[in-house]
């Protein structure tokens, strides 16, 4: 007589490959998990048997998890937003060792080009990463100009190899030591902890994904209380469970801070819809 053999469920979870590697690699040992990337393998090993860990590229992390490949994930607000993946952002993550300002992706030209306006680039040829962001906002502004896929070192190739340029930056630096300035602002980006509908109406993946996002909130709490340029964007739910436990408090003002107040931290709500409210 056979006997059936129990599974058990698991969170498939997208770790971001490459820049943004290190960085979650060390906001999770710090949220209590420790993430253990093998030599060659695309499939890192946690602590938590309960997770699958994949590596994936951050650029393609949203539309992965959208189909299902992947429960949640990590990965920038720029490119939910260039895939125009249909997912559930659960967290607002921002770290960084220099600020806590989130990346920009603007629109540049050589500093002596003649363009003042994205008007002025009806025709010209464009150079980003970011095709269908690009493409988006020329069509919102009546501009029909011929946007190229760049492959990276995007800032060298104006004025001989394009006539402007969309490309992210922080301080700025790397384009006025190429002599570009800035034409306009497309977008604003930072980190997100994202998750598929899917997996957002599964009890038992819901639960461990607000689990999750409980120990990423309670670990940026502990960083901000050390002084690093690190902050979260908080659920309500996640912040009213830290609040229950005392981590957070909410001042008179209505800011929150660390449990024993004094200590103000950049946390705002993000309204959770039904799909993802977190059993009580």
């Amino acid at each position: 007589k056979s006997i059936a053999m129990s599974t058990s469920p698991t969170l498939k979870l997208g770790i971001p490959a490459g820049s943004l590697q290190e960085a979650t690699s060390g906001l999770f040992r710090k949220a209590g998990y420790t993430i253990t990337f093998p030599s060659r393998s695309y499939y890192p090993s946690i602590d938590d048997e309960e997770i699958e860990c994949m590596l994936i590229r951050a650029q393609e992390m949203a539309r992965y998890v959208e189909e299902g490949v992947l429960d949640a994930g990590i990965t920038g607000f720029d490119w939910i937003q260039e895939t125009n993946a249909d997912v559930i952002e659960i967290c607002e993550l921002m770290f960084s060792k220099v600020s806590r300002n989130p990346v920009r992706w603007v629109l540049c030209v050589p500093n002596d080009s003649p363009v003042k306006s994205v008007k002025d680039l009806q025709g010209k040829r464009i150079a980003t990463e970011v095709v269908g962001l690009t493409t988006r906002y020329l069509a919102k502004h009546g501009v029909t100009a011929r946007v190229e896929f760049s492959w990276g070192a995007t800032e060298v190739k104006p004025p001989k190899l394009a006539d402007a340029i969309v490309e992210v930056t922080e301080t700025g630096s790397s384009l006025r030591a190429n002599n570009l300035r800035i034409v306009e602002e497309l977008l604003q980006s930072t980190t997100r902890f994202i998750a598929n509908k899917s997996a957002a109406a599964d009890p038992w993946k819901r639960n461990k994904i607000d689990n999750i996002s409980l120990m990423l909130a309670g670990c940026m709490v502990c960083s901000a209380a050390v002084g690093l340029a690190a902050v979260m964007v908080l659920s309500v739910t996640s912040a009213d469970r830290l609040e229950a436990q005392g981590l957070v408090s909410r001042s008179a003002a209505g800011h929150w801070e660390l449990g024993g107040g004094g200590v103000s931290l950049d946390a705002i709500s993000l309204p959770w819809d039904a799909a993802r409210e977190p059993t009580p």
